[in-house]
């Protein structure tokens, strides 16, 4: 059987969508799950376009870049505790850097923007968007959390 070139552009259009397709069939459910208007009542606007809409915070802005004490990072939608100190360091990329999470604090799923696939990393408790996780990092694990300072929040460990 010969296609056409019709016939071939629609089958080439329905192959390369069917990703896309069943990804959106692979939606994550998330423990706290709130309107899109309770959000933004909830969270800074800033804060709502990084968290929710997956914004990036201009570079060396966040408060947290410098911070230098032990502690736990926590998200700043619903309070989870999803990085330590302990892991944090200066990438030189002006924004926190982590080489690691803490256990089961978070997701990642393919970003697809920018011409590349990165590797976008989450809440794993409301699904608020940190930032990306790159191969350039330190030992032990060689990954960067490259994460906005807007989605976190800091809460040093008591003396």
């Amino acid at each position: 059987m010969r296609l056409d070139r019709r016939q071939f552009l629609l089958a080439t259009a329905s192959l390369l969508s069917a990703p896309a397709a069943m990804a959106e069939d692979a939606q994550e459910v998330f423990e706290i799950v709130k309107t899109d208007a309770e959000w933004k009542a909830q969270l800074s606007e800033a804060r709502y376009l990084v968290l929710r809409k997956e914004d990036t915070e201009r570079k060396f802005t966040s408060e947290l870049l410098n911070e230098k004490r032990a502690g736990n990072y926590h998200c700043a939608g619903c309070d989870l505790a999803v990085y330590s100190s302990a892991a944090k360091y200066d990438s030189g990329t002006g924004w926190p850097s982590f080489f690691e999470p803490l256990p089961d604090a978070v997701r990642t799923k393919p970003d697809d923007g920018w011409f590349v696939t990165r590797t976008e990393v989450h809440c794993r408790r409301c699904g608020g968007h940190f930032g990306h996780i790159f191969d350039d990092g330190p030992p032990p694990t060689g990954k960067r959390h490259c994460l906005n300072g807007l989605a976190l929040t800091f809460k040093p460990t008591a003396a």
